[in-house]
């Protein structure tokens, strides 16, 4: 039985960032999942780095998110195809345009550096735009990544960072012995460390559950769909102000259509069905928006299963009763953030004061706990 001074169940970005950096900060590390690295919720999603679709509590996360991503090569040794572009929100109806108004109001408080912009200064930023809309917001601050090389860029920093990862390895459960934990996987394998992080996404319930802690997560299937390869039709990144629609083309000429439409799936079975009258509503809002896509046809679409609590905030911090224990995840926009909230509570781990305000998971135990009572 190996013996270690952390280990990190989930590989996604979230866990893979606690790794890296507590490994860089002299911890013996071990970073255990089922699949590999990133290649889960991590390497399907958007890899959308929008502020316009992040909680306006957790802007200045994302700001800080975004500033890491478009500087990989400086901490993460690695490129991993970002693209650093403006973005605009667009209104339709006058009833969207309130909405965008409020949000960007909300999310400017906290720092975002968001405009509003009338139609004419919208399709000077973006041409193709359509004409129909009534008011955008701006943000300079905007991006996107190609999701799928994430693990690669990770994997390399974490070999280099001297940490050991387990890649097709599943945990099936935690023991614990006195202060240790002991990790029993389905191999045969049994992994102790003086520290755990749960790192596991919308499989943070069953994972909590080993430790006796009952926090429910829910569980969203969104469906993606990428178009075939065509001329230039954008060149920010698009959304709308109810949030059903995301659009970024990529250098190859694809272009991804995003916008959290569900698809049916579960956390046993994962992503099983697409729906296709969301892909058909997905794909009339895309082409609302920018009509050229008319123009285009569809490839094909997938799905990617995101987690949410109770209040839609993130759960990041120490596990209450368990000493050196932690979680991390359910972080809305989670990809652009979750570099930063990995580094956060890497610091906490580590013995250092996180810069910002950790989220912990306390809030929503009482509320099971009260639930329960009742």
């Amino acid at each position: 039985m190996s013996c270690t001074d952390l280990l990190v169940v989930g590989a996604g970005i979230m866990g893979a960032s606690v790794a890296l950096h507590a490994a860089r900060g002299g911890l013996r590390t071990v970073l255990v999942d089922r699949g590999p690295i990133c290649r889960e919720a991590s390497g399907v999603n958007a890899g959308t780095l929008t502020l316009h679709m992040t909680r306006a509590a957790l802007i200045p996360y994302a700001m800080e998110g975004w500033r890491l991503w478009t500087t990989t090569r400086d901490w993460l040794g690695g490129e991993i195809d970002v693209v650093a572009t403006p973005g605009l929100c667009l209104a339709f109806t006058d009833e969207e345009a309130a909405l965008l108004e409020a949000r960007s109001a909300a999310r400017r408080a906290e720092g975002a550096p968001i405009e509003l912009v009338s139609p004419t200064e919208a399709r000077r930023i973006e041409p193709g735009l359509s004409e129909r809309v009534v008011l955008a917001a701006h943000c300079s601050m905007d991006g996107h990544a190609g999701a799928y090389l994430t693990g690669r860029a990770y994997r390399c920093a974490l070999l280099e960072a001297d940490a050991a990862l387990c890649e097709g390895v599943t945990v099936a459960g935690i023991e614990r012995s006195g202060s240790r934990f002991i990790a029993l996987c389905n191999d045969g394998t049994r992994i102790e460390a003086e520290r755990l992080v749960l790192a596991g996404g919308v499989w943070l319930e069953p994972m909590l559950a080993w430790l006796g802690v009952r926090l429910p997560i829910k569980v969203l299937v969104n469906q993606l769909a990428v178009t075939e390869r065509c001329p230039p039709v954008m060149r920010t990144v698009v959304t709308i102000a109810n949030g059903l629609l995301s659009l970024k083309q990529f250098a190859n000429g694809t272009v991804l259509v995003g916008g959290g439409w569900q698809g049916r799936g579960d956390r046993e079975r994962g992503g099983v069905e697409l729906i296709p009258e969301n892909i058909v509503g997905n794909l009339r809002l895309a082409c609302w928006a920018v009509p050229q896509l008319r123009r285009t046809r569809l490839v094909r679409g997938w799905l990617g299963l995101e987690a949410e609590t109770a209040d839609a905030m993130p759960i990041i911090g120490p596990i209450p009763g368990i000493e050196n224990a932690y979680l991390i995840g359910s972080v809305h926009s989670g990809y652009a953030s979750g570099p930063y909230m990995g580094q956060l509570l890497a610091d906490l781990i580590l013995g250092r004061e996180p810069e910002r305000p950790l989220f912990p998971p306390d809030r929503l135990l009482g509320a099971v706990a009260e639930e329960a009572l009742c």
